[in-house]
């Protein structure tokens, strides 16, 4: 990289940044079902922001500047350019909307979708330079996301053509959001219930470990829709069998064989996370422990359970991160949840369809990731005190 240069991901950023004002800014179709053309930042109608061209020069310079102020100054460009990028976009497609027909559809192009990544990946780099404490960094990058909720509520984005699928599918996308939602809870009590315990009786047997870890390890390798396969026969030959699990809403397809493959997906990272939070509790603490006149229910609750708390806290993170995208997957058997949308997107060639349901999941993930990073923090905070 060249001499002079303190922040070299930056830097690196900025050139990609650079290169992306050459991809097309937006794509223009006259309605949903043609692919339309796309429009560079110079060839977007009469609202051209060019001076957004002026963020990566200083994004540049900063990248040459050492010091605290130079990182808080580039935090604050990077958020700036975001917010300014979503808001150059929805103004972009009022444009457009009032020079073609109502079916017109302005989506963003690849440019600006790369711009706005490469946005929020030199804020995440900013923090992380800047050592912030995990719940300051929490903080700081929800705020980010203020601005553009708020130009999302008072309508400046309505005219995109994701806005226009989604208040065209409000219903289907609020069902779509409770079933992902049920999906997400239906596994995590259930994983819970039985990798809590499963993970205590390996952690107390270790010669049982071996055997318990190689049958979760063989039911990790499946893949996802095979296991949702293999399951379709046996649960619809106990519905058949027996009408009253049919009454209780077991069958073949949709909840129920959903919930039981994501089930036994997460027993690995939480059965694993019990028993290294477990084996990581310092042998002197509990000699300690003893010492005080502990019983092992005490130990249990006020020593082992506590020290082990974080590490079981990242497993369950694990296991939440990884339901919610495999979710998506068990809409092929009708679990529905956002995979509904994304498979008729696919189906129907419709790209906004498609974005309509994958962007909520990954707006979950990172939720969910985030909250559980806070906990995670705040136990680890609280062990300190």
């Amino acid at each position: 990289m060249r001499p002079g240069c303190h922040h070299r991901v930056q830097f690196l950023l900025v050139l990609l940044i650079t290169a992306a004002v050459l991809l097309p800014f937006v794509n223009y179709a006259p309605n949903r079902l043609v692919s339309g053309e796309s429009l560079t930042l110079w060839q977007t109608g009469e609202f051209r922001p060019l001076w957004l061209l002026v963020f990566p020069v200083l994004l540049m310079a900063l990248s040459f500047i050492p010091g605290r102020a130079a990182m808080v100054s580039s935090f604050v460009l990077g958020q700036a350019l975001f917010t300014l990028l979503v808001w150059a976009a929805g103004e972009v497609a009022n444009t457009l909307a009032s020079t073609g027909s109502a079916l017109a559809r302005t989506s963003p192009g690849s440019g600006l979708w790369l711009w706005m990544l490469l946005a929020l990946l030199i804020c995440s780099d900013t923090l992380r330079r800047l050592r912030l404490s995990t719940f300051w960094r929490w903080i700081l990058q929800i705020q980010i996301w203020l601005l553009p909720l708020l130009l999302l509520w008072m309508g400046k984005l309505d005219q995109l053509s994701l806005l226009k699928e989604y208040a065209n599918r409000q219903d289907v996308f609020n069902d779509a959001l409770a079933q992902h939602l049920v999906l997400l809870f239906g596994t995590l009590l259930p994983g819970l219930l039985l990798g809590i315990p499963l993970g205590l009786w390996c952690w107390r047997h270790p010669a049982r470990q071996t055997n318990v870890f190689a049958v979760l390890n063989v039911i990790q390798t499946i893949p996802s829709v095979a296991l949702f396969g293999l399951l379709i026969a046996p649960l619809a030959g106990l519905a058949q069998q027996f009408p009253w699990l049919a009454r209780l809403g077991v069958a073949g397809t949709g909840l129920t064989p959903a919930i039981i493959a994501l089930v036994l997906y997460a027993l690995l990272p939480l059965v694993r996370g019990v028993v290294a939070g477990m084996q990581q509790v310092p042998e002197d603490v509990l000699e300690s422990a003893r010492a005080m006149g502990m019983g092992r229910g005490q130990r249990f609750w006020q020593v082992q359970l506590p020290l082990a708390l974080p590490v079981l806290l990242r497993s369950l993170r694990v296991v939440a991160v990884q339901t919610i995208g495999m979710a998506v997957v068990a809409a092929l058997i009708g679990a529905g949840g956002f995979g509904a949308l994304v498979f008729q997107g696919l189906l129907s060639s419709a790209l906004d369809l498609v974005l309509l349901g994958v962007i909520p999941v990954v707006a979950l993930a990172v939720i969910t990731d985030a909250l559980f990073s806070l906990c995670i923090a705040l136990v680890k905070g609280e062990q300190g005190d």
